[in-house]
């Protein structure tokens, strides 16, 4: 795989999620729904207290797409067995390896999450699976939240831009701007978890801390974004039709 743009171009904040790869076989998060009201803000780590936000070593290696799938596993094991897991650096860095076959180029997030549904990845000694992932329009703020509302949480693959890169370092919110720093992967590709909702937009967990985002900001530096379902079926709303998950599933053809 070639490597993803800009993933070794910060001494701090390493990228590495390499082009969106579309699939029109993919579920669409918007045919489990069912109408469901919303609180105007929810934080998944308010409440669920004392997960932390490490950095999962991407401020080494470009290993972005597995610290998310690394913060989402927190969350999903506190559910499970209502305490925080370990998860090291050493965990990440050899999934991360094992996906790109060695080298440092970042990883595309499709592939990844088939290789989570189909193999899983060890922390420690044990495997975790995923039982499904759904594509969510990204441009729906109601399917972003009803996806983080529910507790299963979002994965976005993001395009940024070179603005990014100082909003971040000063502690301000992803926010659209105007000028040469502000074209659409400018910076390069990078993936998060996301936690988290308010009125101004989605809350992130990326590189040891929480960052916001507008709505604005997501709707035009997304490039995919996806539900990602555990193995066991611990969402906390009824307004998800597990039924139709598993329909899907039992007609999924074989992914290479």
């Amino acid at each position: 795989m070639d490597r993803a743009k800009g993933i070794q171009t910060h001494k701090v904040f390493k990228l590495g999620k390499a082009a969106a790869r579309p699939d029109a076989r993919n579920l669409r998060f918007r045919a489990l729904l069912t109408a469901q009201p919303l609180p105007p803000s929810y934080d998944f780590d308010t409440k669920h207290t004392g997960i932390p936000t490490p950095m999962f070593a991407n401020d080494e290696k470009g290993c972005c797409v597995i610290a998310g799938r690394g913060h989402q596993t927190l969350r999903f094991e506190d559910i499970e067995q209502g305490s925080v897991m370990m998860i090291t650096d050493k965990d990440i860095l050899n999934e991360y390896f094992k996906e790109t076959g060695g080298p440092d180029t970042g990883l595309v997030v499709l592939d990844s999450l088939n290789l989570w549904r189909q193999k899983g990845w060890k922390v420690g000694k044990r495997t975790f699976k995923i039982q499904a992932y759904a594509e969510v329009d990204f441009k729906n703020k109601n399917e972003i939240k009803q996806a983080i509302f529910a507790d299963v949480g979002v994965g976005l693959g993001l395009e940024l831009p070179t603005s990014a890169q100082h909003q971040i370092q000063t502690g301000q919110p992803w926010t659209v701007t105007t000028g040469s720093g502000s074209k659409r992967g400018s910076w390069g590709g990078h993936y998060v978890y996301v936690c988290g909702y308010n009125p101004k937009g989605p809350v992130c967990v990326t590189w040891g801390r929480k960052q916001q985002m507008t709505w604005q900001w997501l709707a035009k530096y997304c490039d995919e974004a996806y539900a990602i379902f555990d193995a066991k079926d611990n969402f906390k709303t009824k307004a998800i039709s597990v039924k139709k998950i598993r329909e899907f599933l039992d007609t999924l053809p074989p992914r290479k």
